[in-house]
């Protein structure tokens, strides 16, 4: 039998498809793919070996941010397994479906009772104290809020306010418990970067381009004035809401609508946006700037905002 004729198990493409194109060996041996045949599939370059026991089986990598930030979290889980790990850190974070944290994250797992294990291939076992744990499919994850405590004192600022909005916005937690995370973080390193950012959390942010642009504007001393403000166009077809706003002079406001995401944004959701900004535009005391995701980094959201608040 060649290697073209291996035909992958529906239990196994199954089980794959669940963690985002790997499996481990372990699994493989329970599926009965066995070692001679993994490395023939290796070898003929259909499977790739990810690390030490973890294959990549899938002919498609994924493509969104969101799906390559999971496969991080489950390459910890099956680097460190087989059933033991624990995924910890931004790696729960996005398996638990949190927005806003950064494009490219560590694989982190925990092992039982502080194991240690030495890192590798860029995945981490890392020694925390019993947490609180949830099941994804037959694995478990650290609970959101532990995972968030450990984890926003080393995000970037404006990730960790993308993090923190979204969990607040989407209610995956309640806004008490929320409260009470900084409070947890104790003294951990990276504590005090998060309360350069904490008191600007703020759960109307429905994005985290809405929160990155915002705390920009905050940087440059041109915090918004309203988040979502309710805007009644003209032509009695309810109410839309701007994305950021400032106030002007006269009654009028600023409004910055913030178009698309990380990643390629659909052509019903350009539409959407579109058909909203021109609706928006329709009023007469609305001033309208637009801004896409190119637009981060480079101050050009704060720049065009300070001009439109001094002309």
């Amino acid at each position: 039998m060649t290697v073209r004729t291996i035909t992958l198990p529906d239990d196994a493409r199954a089980l794959a498809l669940r963690q985002e194109g790997l499996l481990s060996s372990r699994q493989c041996d329970d599926l009965g793919l066995r070692r001679d045949t993994r490395s023939r599939l290796v070898a003929d370059g259909r499977w790739a070996r990810v690390t030490r026991g973890v294959y990549d089986v899938s002919p498609v990598s994924p493509t969104t941010p969101d799906g390559r930030r999971r496969r991080a979290a489950w390459l910890a889980m099956l680097a460190y397994g087989p059933d033991a790990a624990v995924a910890v850190g931004a790696s729960a974070l996005a398996l638990h479906g949190v927005r806003g944290l950064p494009a490219t994250i560590r694989p982190e797992a925990a092992l039982p009772e502080g194991s240690a294990r030495r890192a590798r291939d860029g995945a981490r076992a890392r020694c925390f104290d019993p947490v609180a744990t949830v099941p994804v499919g037959d694995r478990r994850i650290a609970g959101l809020a532990d995972a968030l405590v450990r984890t926003l004192p080393e995000l970037p600022r404006r990730n960790g306010l993308a993090v923190v909005d979204d969990v607040l916005h989407r209610r995956l937690l309640e806004p008490d418990e929320v409260a009470s995370l900084l409070g947890r973080m104790g003294r951990r390193r990276g504590v005090q970067r998060v309360r350069t950012w904490w008191p600007y959390v703020d759960g109307r942010a429905e994005s985290p381009f809405e929160s990155f642009a915002r705390l920009e504007c905050i940087d440059e001393g041109l915090a918004p004035d309203e988040l979502q403000l309710e805007i009644r166009p003209p032509d009695d077809a309810g109410v839309v809401r701007g994305d950021l706003a400032w106030r002007l002079r006269g009654g009028r406001w600023l409004v910055v609508e913030l178009d698309g995401e990380e990643f390629h944004t659909s052509p019903d959701a350009v539409l959407a946006d579109r058909t909203r900004q021109n609706r928006i535009a329709s009023v007469g005391w609305v001033d309208l700037l637009r801004f896409a995701w190119p637009d981060l980094g480079t101050l050009r959201i704060p720049n065009h905002v300070r001009r439109a608040l001094t002309r």
